[in-house]
């Protein structure tokens, strides 16, 4: 990224240039992040080529004012950590389902992040309800957080990302490059067996620390201690408009799930 870029990033997230790569500024931009920027698989089903590429994820997510999901969204994330002057190092995790069973390899794209205050710490912007601050590479025990209670639990040679006491991800700890998860991206966003195939999504963070969730023309509005506001939208301008209002995202017409053969 370029310092232009940088900037505009910045600008879109409503922060300034933070002088040091600390751990305090890498916790303000994730939140900041992850209100700001939705997570949302709107290209799947509008037909728009996902491109693992970091001048064009930056493109959607500053230029287009867009969201994208994990790989999208932590590419991006990592781009501008980057620039700012972190050392970040993207991993992969394989995302834990029904039964125990884990997802396929490249499932997931995390973030291991240094700062010049020498911690380590995993930031995610890409994973729906998650952490709202980056969690402490290092620690094993319990971490509090406004978004629950996660832990880090040694899995072999990798890590589970446990939430509330439910395991959300399995982490491998062998660095990788934002190419090595075309292949995940490619079959999230066309295989008949992934979740982002059947079904739209578009969710942020809010303020208050609840979470706004578009789904198809279900609106869902949780607040911070869990009460749900729940509707239907019945009309295109009403989805249309809670695109534009409440995830800064201008469309010409509402998405529908694709049909695919």
């Amino acid at each position: 990224m370029n310092p232009a870029q940088t900037d505009a990033y910045l600008h879109r997230l409503g922060l300034a240039r933070p002088p040091v790569p600390t751990a305090d500024a890498l916790r303000e931009l994730q939140v900041h992040h992850l209100r700001t920027v939705p997570f949302e698989n709107l290209s799947v089903h509008l037909g728009e080529e996902i491109v693992l590429d970091e001048n064009r994820l930056v493109d959607k997510v500053v230029g287009a004012r867009r969201g994208g999901f994990c790989y999208e969204l932590n590419g991006a994330f990592g781009a501008l950590l980057t620039a700012l002057g972190f050392e970040v190092t993207p991993l992969a995790a394989r995302v834990h389902g029904d039964e125990g069973r884990l997802g396929i390899p490249y499932d997931h794209l995390a973030l291991r992040v240094g700062t010049a205050d020498g911690s380590v710490w995993l930031a995610d912007v890409g994973f729906g309800k998650h952490s709202h601050h980056p969690l402490a590479f290092a620690e094993r025990g319990a971490q509090a957080d406004p978004g629950g209670t996660f832990t880090l639990v040694e899995v072999g040679s990798d890590l589970d990302v446990v939430h509330d006491g439910t395991p959300q991800y399995r982490l491998e700890l062998r660095p990788r490059e934002l190419a090595d998860f075309v292949a995940g991206a490619w079959w999230h966003s066309t295989s008949p067996a992934s979740h982002f195939t059947q079904s739209l999504v578009c969710s942020r963070l809010l303020e208050d620390g609840g979470r706004i969730t578009l789904s198809g023309r279900t609106l869902t509005v949780t607040d911070e201690e869990g009460a749900r506001d729940v509707r239907e939208l019945t009309t295109d301008d009403e989805v249309l408009e809670v695109y534009r209002d409440r995830f800064g995202i201008e469309l010409g017409s509402v998405p529908e799930v694709r049909k695919r053969g």
